[in-house]
């Protein structure tokens, strides 16, 4: 069975930066698209930025220029690079292999 695990999260200051790490397990992970997405309190789960298998990206309005998402496929990792860290970015940051392998989550809080 495939799992999906996030790490990284924490609390930061506004104006600061995190790296979020997600491990998925499986010896093909290098042909999936990963992605990652956050749930704020009482809001949606919303996208935040997907990499497809050939390293292509795609980012939220909300995170452009901000967050980065890259990924290491020898070691089945998929990264995020958070900078500029607003409150507004606070929320659960979950992992998913595309279609529909999801992680627990990682906790994220940026303090003003």
């Amino acid at each position: 069975q495939v799992q999906v695990v996030e790490s990284g999260g924490g609390l930061v200051q506004a104006g600061g930066s995190l790296r979020l790490s997600c491990v998925a397990s499986g010896s093909i992970f290098g042909i999936y698209s990963m992605g990652w997405y956050r749930q704020a309190p009482g809001k949606q789960r919303e996208l935040v930025a997907t990499i497809t298998s050939t390293g292509s990206t795609n980012y939220a309005d909300s995170v452009k220029d901000r967050f980065i998402i890259s990924r290491e496929n020898f070691k089945n990792t998929v990264y995020l690079q958070m900078n500029s860290l607003k409150p507004e970015d606070t929320g659960v940051y979950y992992c998913k292999r595309h279609p529909d392998v999801w992680g627990q989550g990682t906790q994220v809080t940026v303090s003003s």
